[in-house]
Formats: C-alpha cells, sequence, structure tokens
C-alpha cells in the first residue's frame, strides 16, 4: 500500500501519473474481464449498461518520457452493469504506433507535445503518432477509441480487442476526426469534425447515421491553423467558437519544435463565430467575439425567442496548455481557471449579445445527460475544485451539478487526496424519474483506484456504490455511458 509522506512536495494525484519517474507510479497495468469487488453499498437496480473512460496509459517508455499530458498512448476502461454483479476491462488501443514502441522498446514518434526522439531527419520519417487517447464513442456494433489528429479506432466492445483504424465509410486521407461528437439521442445523427493542417486551415463537419456511418460532409476554410478542439451542437445549428490560438507553423516543419510549443495565444484576433445548419452543414453566419479560450463546452440549445444558448468552460486565456503539460510530470505550478460561462448568439448573424459568468469556481468537462443534447437541459454536470484548493498546485478533485432553475450548485466532495475523473450521466433503465453519476475515482491515501456511483439527485450523499478495480486507473479525460 502507498502512504502519502505529508512532508513531500510532491501531492497525491501524482500516484495516478503513469511515468516511472515517481516511485508510486508507472504505466498501467491491463487487466481482463474481472469481476469487481463492491466495497460499500449495492449496485441500483436500474443501472443497466456500460461505462467506457479513456486516457493516457503510459507517458513513458525506454526511460524517455512524453513531452505532454495529452502524448499518453490511450488506454480504454469498461465497466459492465449486469443484474448481478459489475465486471472491468482494461486494455490499451493497439494503435500501429503502440505496436511498434513497444516491439522496439522505446519511443519512435513524435507527438502533440514532444517531436520524435533521435535524428532531426525522425522528425519528417516519424512526425505524429496516433495516441487514440482522448475519448470513446459507442455505436451499435462497435466502440471508437477517439483523438482528434487522426482517424478513429475501432475496439470490440465487449474484449475491447482493438480491431483497426475505421473510416467509418468517408474519412479519405488527410481527413481527422475530433474527440468530440455530438449525438442526438432523437433522431440517432452524430455531428462531427475534424481540422485539415494546411497554410489555411480546412475545418471538415461530418453527419453520421446512428451506426456511425458518415452520411453527409462538408468543407470550410479557416483563417491560419487554429486550435479547435470542441463545438456545439444548438437545436438545428452546430455552433463553433474559434478560439484566438494559432500553430507558428515553420518551426513544426523544419522539426526543431512540437505542436503544443507552437501554438500562439493572440488575443487580438478575437474569437471567431461559425454557425453551421445541420440540416444542409451550410454556413448561416460567421462572427466574432472578444478573445478566450475553451477546451470543451457543456452543451448548447436555442430558446424561445430564437437565440442560441452556448454554456461553456471558459478560459481567459491559453495558460490551460503550460498546466496541462505540467500535469505529465506529476508537479504543476501554473494556474489556469475555468469558469461556467453562458454565451448568447444570435444564428442569423453571429452576432454574441450578452456574456454571463454561472459560475466563479474553476470547473471542467462540463457535461449534461445524453437525451439533452442540443437542447435546454437543467442540468450541467462537471468536475470542479474542493473548496481552498490552490488550482496551480492540484488537478480536479470533486464533482458538482449546476441546476439552472433553481441557480443550486451541488458538490460531491470525495475527502482529502481523492480525485474523480469526468462524472458520466447513467439513465435509470427502469424509472425516468431516477438518474445516477458516475466517476472513477484515484484514492491517493491508498493508491488505489475505484468506481463510485451517485444518485444524480443526492452528490452530496454518501455514493450508493463503491466498486474496487484490480490496477490503477491513470487519471484520464473522457468517457460515456452505453445503456443495456
Amino acid at each position: 500500500m502507498h502512504i502519502i509522506n505529508k512532508k513531500s512536495t510532491t501531492k497525491a494525484w501524482a500516484g495516478a501519473i503513469p511515468l516511472v519517474s515517481f516511485a508510486n507510479a508507472e504505466p498501467a497495468k491491463e487487466f481482463p474481464s474481472t469481476q469487481l469487488q463492491t466495497i460499500s453499498g449495492k449496485i441500483p437496480d436500474g443501472l443497466r449498461g456500460t461505462l467506457y473512460r479513456n486516457g493516457p496509459g503510459r507517458l513513458e517508455r525506454g526511460g524517455i518520457e512524453m513531452g505532454h499530458w495529452f502524448d499518453g498512448d490511450g488506454a480504454i476502461l469498461a465497466i459492465n452493469f449486469t443484474d448481478a454483479v459489475a465486471t472491468g476491462v482494461y486494455r490499451y488501443v493497439q494503435t500501429s504506433g503502440y505496436q511498434e514502441e513497444a516491439a522496439a522498446g522505446k519511443l519512435l514518434y513524435g507527438n502533440y507535445g514532444m517531436t520524435a526522439p533521435g535524428p532531426i531527419w525522425n522528425q519528417w520519417q516519424k512526425p505524429i503518432k496516433n495516441a487514440a487517447n482522448t475519448s470513446v464513442l459507442a455505436l451499435p456494433d462497435k466502440l471508437l477509441a477517439l483523438w482528434e489528429g487522426g482517424k478513429p479506432h475501432a475496439l470490440d466492445l465487449q474484449t475491447l480487442e482493438t480491431l483497426g483504424e475505421d473510416d467509418l465509410g468517408g474519412l479519405t486521407k488527410g481527413l481527422n476526426y475530433s474527440a468530440h461528437y455530438k449525438r442526438d439521442k432523437q433522431t440517432g445523427e452524430i455531428f462531427n469534425f475534424g481540422i485539415s493542417p494546411r497554410k489555411n486551415a480546412t475545418l471538415n463537419i461530418y453527419k453520421s447515421d446512428s451506426t456511425g456511418r458518415i452520411i453527409q460532409q462538408a468543407a470550410y476554410p479557416l483563417d491560419g491553423i487554429p486550435f479547435v478542439h470542441d463545438f456545439v451542437l444548438a437545436g438545428q445549428y452546430l455552433v463553433f467558437f474559434i478560439p484566438p490560438v494559432r500553430l507558428n507553423v515553420l518551426p513544426l516543419l523544419i522539426g526543431i519544435n512540437n505542436y503544443s510549443d507552437s501554438l500562439k495565444w493572440q488575443p487580438q484576433l478575437g474569437t471567431q463565430i461559425l454557425v453551421i445548419d445541420r440540416e444542409t452543414l451550410s454556413v448561416v453566419s460567421r462572427g466574432e467575439t472578444e478573445p478566450w479560450f475553451q477546451w470543451h463546452f457543456a452543451n448548447g440549445y436555442v430558446d424561445d425567442s430564437g437565440l442560441v444558448i452556448v454554456d461553456v468552460a471558459r478560459y481567459e486565456d491559453f495558460q490551460t496548455n503550460q498546466y496541462l503539460k505540467e500535469v505529465a510530470t506529476g508537479k504543476t505550478h501554473t494556474p489556469a481557471k475555468s469558469t461556467l460561462t453562458r454565451v448568447y448568439l444570435h444564428p442569423q448573424t453571429g452576432k454574441v449579445t450578452s456574456i454571463q459568468q454561472l459560475l466563479n469556481g474553476h470547473c471542467e468537462f462540463p457535461t449534461v445527460p445524453q437525451q439533452n443534447v442540443g437542447q435546454a437541459s437543467r442540468y450541467t454536470y462537471m468536475s470542479t475544485s474542493r473548496s481552498g484548493t490552490d488550482i496551480s498546485q492540484e488537478i480536479l478533485n470533486a464533482i458538482a451539478r449546476f441546476d439552472y432553475n433553481t441557480e443550486t450548485f451541488t458538490e460531491a466532495d470525495l475527502g482529502e487526496n481523492r480525485y474523480p475523473s469526468e462524472p458520466i450521466h447513467a439513465q435509470d433503465t427502469q424509472n425516468p424519474e431516477q438518474s445516477w453519476v458516475l466517476t472513477v475515482v484515484y484514492d491517493g491515501n491508498s493508491h488505489r483506484s475505484e468506481v463510485w456511483v451517485f444518485d444524480s439527485d443526492r452528490l452530496d450523499a454518501e455514493p450508493v456504490c463503491k466498486l474496487g478495480l484490480p490496477s490503477v486507473i491513470p487519471h484520464g479525460f473522457h468517457g460515456t455511458w452505453n445503456p443495456a
């Protein structure tokens, strides 16, 4: 058992950063289908389906550390809830780059935050590895491991065996597929995008049917090469807020710098807005507003007056990228605060009519129940920080719910040295009035990982169930709930 040294400057969360330079941390250990031990409570009768989560499983190979948290090889966790038990499976995505590096016993490729090791010509021969580490999309016959710089990888829904890259019937050479799709539960349609970097980048937009097959696509030029990580489905619109971050291409092309360090904050450019019609994928309007940066949106919808309402985790600048680079080392010092913010937008003109900060506390990974994506949602769930947390020194250490009707913020305080993943909402299969919130918790006090299940209406109460996992699951990014 790992014991926290109270005098150490290393934070408890570093125990789940998969770098061997820490005595208490190492690359994640896969495990086959395993029945999970119930630590407390019981699995709710109506919680039936599978929780999938994606994130970097290792940040080192052959004694060389990767340059950024975003560079780690993707590993997928699946927790399947059945009538009697919960079982877990954890496996690395077997990308070609992962297999090649595993066989060589060393890093061979560059990535978002690192150039390829070795002589400079490696930068051109082995520039970027598809890490498949950001999110997951559960389709009827496969699970997609998503990473925004390439194609998705298809996996078996039960065993997590990697089946290979998937072009979804439309991703021809040079077309990338983002990690942040939007699925309309009413129509089954799936929307996504990808950026093709050129002198001026191209924004590619995709519409898929419920099987994931691309049935419609469009392409639009952008100014320079911006960094676009997410977008919003809002009623009949797809809305892109393009932050004032641009890629400085020259040092990247000649191999002396990586993507992360070549991204420059240029607030004078403002935030550009692109509103797309979801039926035709044609441009409705373009606009511009004040500068900010966002990784993630909570949701969007059209109100009764026809305005588009967008909720976003908003940063005042791009310091967040430096902070996330530091996370990979296990020691952070850069403050990067994001606040839940509401933007009111006129879709026909692209003009922002007002911007309202909803919460003052730091938050990330905002989500809404799946059935509310693109529509008004009473609740947004998010990861946040416990009261008194120094956000420059810690990672997110609580989850919460914001109720728009009552303007109430309800926090689940997991206690000292415990770190939850992004909260995932799961609808009860037996009772439409009941739902649950699932999160994977790393307990730095015991160096263990657990699955915690909360009643969505009682986040500030004890979890209704806690399940033990066979090995530590490193801090990850995004997941999804796939109902039975």
